[in-house]
């Protein structure tokens, strides 16, 4: 179905494998357009629960945009080149359903930028993140300099993009850019722990604080989306599950209606 992802899904986990190790699984349009179709698919399916993007092989999660595809660009080019990247990247930012980044190896330039968009990042011990952007004469244009800030703070962010320099897992896991370090043959199994937990509470709710937590970095009024958000879970049959659920002691059986 995609010419560059592998897919499985697994008790309503999909899992996303962006496979181009010869190039280590370098983005070039192929990916990105295969990136666009995949995530129709996360919000489409609804046997999906939650999603993680990873790489193939143990080196890459993705090492950077193929820079063969920038060669010669205008300006105007390069403009187009970044709102389909931006674009394709919030779709996985507002994904109604969780995704995370399995990050088994370098994850540089655009790849950095694509696990920044995940909601939550798990790194092997091996990882290495950067945005060398700056080396080629150029910033981060898939949203890597706002995310890069919104997660590990100004001062930070800025030394990173201005040297180009890149970070292990373990100063990735001090600056929080990631919520994990593990081995990497306990990386996807880390991952779908997490994911298993969250697939058991209320769909609707879990949208809603994607939803919300979201705003707090957009400019619009998080505190606003959060009032929303919150109270529409109470036109929810879950939510009367779930409080039904704890009054009773047992655990709920939530239906994402």
């Amino acid at each position: 179905m995609y010419n560059t992802l592998l897919t499985s899904l697994e008790n309503g986990i999909f899992t996303i494998t962006i496979n181009r190790p010869d190039k280590m699984n370098a983005l070039n349009q192929e990916v990105m357009n295969d990136l666009n179709n995949v995530m129709d698919e996360v919000y489409k399916n609804t046997e999906i629960k939650s999603a993680i993007i990873t790489g193939s092989g143990e080196k890459a999660f993705v090492a950077g945009a193929d820079i063969s595809e920038f060669s010669g660009l205008s300006q105007q080019q390069g403009m187009s080149l970044a709102k389909k990247g931006q674009d394709i990247f919030f779709k996985i930012e507002n994904s109604p359903k969780p995704v995370i980044a399995a990050v088994n190896g370098f994850a540089l330039g655009g790849g950095c930028e694509l696990a920044m968009a995940c909601h939550m990042r798990i790194a092997s011990d091996n990882a290495k993140f950067g945005q060398p952007e700056v080396n080629l004469g150029l910033i981060p244009g898939y949203g890597g300099t706002q995310r890069l800030t919104m997660l590990i703070g100004k001062g930070k962010a800025i030394e990173l993009l201005l040297t180009g320099n890149m970070i292990d897992a373990a100063t990735a896991l001090q600056l929080e850019l990631v919520n994990y370090v593990v081995p990497q043959e306990q990386l996807l199994n880390k991952a779908k722990e997490i994911l298993t937990t969250i697939n058991s509470k209320a769909p609707i709710a879990v949208t809603k604080c994607i939803n919300a937590a979201n705003h707090a970095f957009t400019g619009i009024k998080g505190y606003e989306q959060e009032l929303f958000g919150f109270s529409e879970c109470f036109t929810t049959e879950d939510v009367k599950e779930g409080t039904a659920a704890f009054l009773e002691k047992r655990k709920p059986d939530f239906k994402g209606k």
